[in-house]
């Protein structure tokens, strides 16, 4: 006599496997994303992650930023897996823009783990643009809950410039750039289903990465007195020691367009990083 299990069994075996695979999955993804995050702090090369509450419209702006074909669904979790796309920024350079999963009040734990290699392009990043629908009645509830889950995964601190969207839902509401009392860009007003107010967006973004400073701690070896005399003429050299093999070791800081076009031109530098 065959028997047969119950189907609601076969299901949990089924879903037991399911787990597993994407669990798996998602560790190799972690893995890999940290190997290019890895690579690209130490080239400097920065990275503007995307956040918002879900339907804010940041796989809309995505798309219009980087005129990829992104998954952009009015749904909860529509982007499931951290997008990259690598853009211009001027007179920054190669920049790394980063698409995550859409926000939600009171975001369980568990989806937090679940989606730790997507959430960790936002801890890394070096500014974070939060896309907010402005046309949403709740538009400060919807802020406060992004902020929340920006504090759980301690990306609370690093610097943002807020995106209000959806501008062309809004009665006669014109692109603008919003400037603290430094004149430092705060906020863009745009639409990134009409693509009004992106080049305003874009100057922010020169404006607020441009400023953004590199510090490293560098043992270049004895034949590298070239090297060592150009972070001198930079006046970038803020420490600087003797090792017992003969090394030299700095600690410098200098404006990150510097330090990016420094590696471009030697790019042994990477090597010298501890």
């Amino acid at each position: 006599m065959v028997r047969v299990k119950p189907s609601s069994e076969t299901d949990r075996r089924l879903l037991r496997n399911r787990i597993v695979q994407i669990q798996s999955r998602l560790e190799r993804v972690e893995k890999q994303r940290e190997q290019g995050r890895q690579s690209r702090i130490k080239a400097d090369v920065p990275t503007v992650s995307l956040v918002g509450y879900t339907n804010a419209g940041k796989s809309t702006l995505f798309n219009r930023i980087t005129e990829a074909r992104v998954y952009a669904a009015d749904q909860l979790f529509a982007t499931l897996d951290p997008t990259l796309r690598r853009i211009d920024v001027a007179d920054v350079g190669e920049t790394v823009l980063a698409d995550t999963v859409g926000f939600i009040r009171h975001l369980p734990h568990d989806l937090v783990a679940a989606f730790k290699a997507t959430l960790q392009e936002t801890r890394q990043a070096t500014l974070l643009l939060h896309v907010i629908d402005a046309a949403d009645v709740r538009v400060q509830e919807n802020i406060e809950a992004v902020n929340t889950v920006l504090e759980e995964i301690d990306a609370h601190e690093i610097p943002t410039l807020l995106v209000m969207n959806k501008i062309d839902m809004l009665e006669d509401f014109e692109p603008r750039i919003d400037r603290d009392e430094e004149n430092k860009p705060i906020r863009v007003w745009l639409s990134a289903q009409t693509g009004a107010g992106i080049p305003q967006l874009f100057q922010a973004l020169t404006e607020r990465l441009s400023g953004e400073v590199a510090q490293h701690t560098l043992r270049l070896p004895p034949q590298e007195g070239r090297l060592r005399s150009r972070f001198y003429q930079l006046q970038a050299i803020e420490k600087e020691w003797m090792e017992e093999d003969g090394s030299v070791s700095l600690q410098v800081r200098m404006p990150i367009v510097d330090w990016r076009r420094l590696c471009k031109q030697e790019p042994a530098l990477i090597d010298y990083l501890i």
